[in-house]
This record gives C-alpha cells, structure tokens and sequence, in this order.
C-alpha cells in the first residue's frame, strides 16, 4: 500500500513537470513567433529589397549580354578584373579619398564637438549650424562647390586674385599636389609619387564639409557619456587640460572613434553623388572611383554583367577593410 502511494506520487510529481516543461515550450514558442512576426515586415523588405537584387546582380555578373540574348562566361568577368588597369586605378584612387577624407571629417568633428561640449553661450546655434550642411543634398551641395570652384569668376579664385595669388584650375587640374608642390620648388617627382589630383582634394574638402556635422553629433553623443567624476578625478590630480583629453577623453571616445571610421570608410568607398556633380570623374579620370567606373560600365557602357562584377569586388573590399579595421584597430578600442 505504501508502496503504491509512493509511486502514485511519483506519477504526479511528474505529469506536473511535464505540464510545466509543455507550458513553458509553448510559451517560447509564442514569443518567437511573436518576435519573428515583428520581424517579419523587415525581412520582407531586406529580401525585396536586399537580398534578391543582390543574388539576382550575382547572376548577371556570370554573363555576358548582348542585344538578343546572354552567354554564360562564368567566373570570366571575375578573371578579367585582375588585369583590368582602369579598375585598379579606380580602386587606388577610392583609396586616397578615403584617406584624405576620413581623417580630416574625424579630427575636425572631434575638435569641433569638444569646443561645443562647453558650457559657452549660443552652443545650441553653433550646433544648428554646423549639422545644417549634412541636410543638405549632395547634389545641391556639389553644384554649389562646382562655382565656388570655377576658374572664372569663382569665389576661391577671386579670393586668391585679391590676395595677388595665380587663379588654380581646382576641379580641372589633373596633376597631383605632391607634384605640384615639387614643381612649385624647381623638382620633379615620378608620376606614382604625384598624389591625389588637385581636383580629387577639392571634392575632398566639399565632402568634410558636407559631413562634418554628422560626425559632430555623434562626438557630441559620446562626449555626453563620459562620466564628469572621472574629469573632476584627473582634476584633483593635477592633470591638466591637454593631459586630461589625452588620457581620459581620447581613450573613452575610442568606441566612438571606431564606429565613425568604420561607418565613413565604407560611405567614402561608395562616394558617387558629389564626384559625378563636380568633376563627372575627371579631369583624365584623376576622380574616377570604384563606384564612377562601375556607373560608367553598367549604364554608359551596357556592360551589366562586367560591371556587377565590379559591383561584387567592390563589396569583397569593403569586407576585407571592415575586417581589417576590427582585427587590427579594433584591439585598441576601450569598452570600460
């Protein structure tokens, strides 16, 4: 008898787990379907959208199109971008433009955001103004800076004719500036050594304007987060103001750091709206980037298949850059 009140216990105790374990399987099981139905608009939109112009671009890149029908080549177009020299030459200068580019728009947005995180009068202003140029259309923003830049009658040109200084060719001047600084000295410089053309860091200086209040705001963001006992801490410890942003600033915004250069390497690799308003890729093709030549390819050219190639590298090199930027950079960011 005792025996059998045991085991009938026993069969309770466990048909009550099983109801619970069954209860609670259900209960997951409702709220993933509720999150995946949350989901779900997103994902229809990513794969419409996304995911199958993208899978549909990779099947055009193993083409070649022609008037009346397509012939199947393969990885072809792949091979042929290895010894395609227009190419290359696109990519190194996307390379320079990111260089010139990024380190200018993240210094001066730090320098920028820490002057405007003091408690001075107007700050509120100061910030309207200085996001106002990100608002701004690229394509407005460029036809603006293509007459600052004009060799007759543009504002930069006219400054420098008061100041008794020659007119410069800025949008139309195909040499480098490092070789123009050597002309400038009575020496020449091999043309791989030219640098970037002047046009290229023209467009250059359009770009840190026009993004320059993104990358405020968010150093103004991080700034934000910094605790004020850690300054108050570094105070009392005799530290100065410089030792104070070197040591204590400049490590906590590291994250911050990271991410704009991350996100604005990636933007300058696919810089297009103001480069074709201002220059259209020249002069001699000096500003012709990745996405210029893909453009030209693709839409000029009919060369889909040859340009989705291109489209696809250019998406392996930003990959490639994005790793490389946490494996090697990302080491150095301070999460505490």
């Amino acid at each position: 008898m005792v025996t059998l009140q045991g085991e009938t216990a026993v069969s309770a105790d466990a048909v009550r787990e099983a109801v619970r374990v069954s209860g609670l399987r259900r209960r997951r099981w409702r709220q993933t379907a509720v999150a995946y139905l949350y989901l779900a608009p997103a994902l229809v939109f990513l794969t419409l959208f996304n995911f199958f112009p993208a899978a549909f671009a990779f099947y055009i890149s193993l083409f070649r199109w022609g008037l009346i029908q397509e012939e199947f080549v393969g990885a072809t177009n792949y091979v042929r971008l290895l010894t395609n020299e227009d190419f290359w030459n696109s990519i190194g200068i996307s390379v320079w433009y990111v260089i010139l580019a990024i380190p200018a728009e993240m210094a001066f947005g730090l320098g920028i955001a820490y002057l405007l995180f003091q408690p001075i009068r107007g700050r509120g202003a100061y910030r309207t103004a200085y996001f106002l140029p990100y608002i701004t259309s690229t394509v407005a923003a460029g036809l603006v800076w293509r007459w600052l830049y004009k060799r007759d009658g543009g504002l930069l040109n006219e400054i420098l004719g008061m100041m008794g200084l020659p007119s410069l060719m800025w949008l139309d001047e195909p040499d480098g500036v490092f070789q123009m600084v050597a002309h400038s000295f009575g020496t020449a410089l091999p043309a791989w050594l030219g640098g970037p053309s002047l046009a290229m860091v023209a467009v250059c200086v359009m770009s840190v304007w026009h993004y320059l209040g993104f990358y405020i705001v968010i150093y103004l963001a991080g700034l934000g987060n910094i605790s004020k006992e850690l300054y108050e801490a570094a105070r009392i410890d005799g530290a100065g103001e410089w030792q104070i942003f070197r040591r204590v600033t400049l490590p906590l915004l590291s994250p911050t750091s990271f991410f704009l250069l991350i996100t604005g390497s990636i933007g300058a690799l696919q810089a297009f709206n103001q480069i074709y308003v201002m220059t259209g890729g020249g002069p001699l093709d000096t500003t012709r980037t990745v996405l210029m030549l893909i453009f030209k390819t693709f839409y000029q050219q009919t060369r889909v298949g040859y340009g989705s190639a291109m489209a696809f590298v250019l998406t392996a090199l930003i990959l490639v850059l994005t790793w490389v930027n946490f494996r090697f950079v990302g080491r150095r960011v301070n999460y505490d």
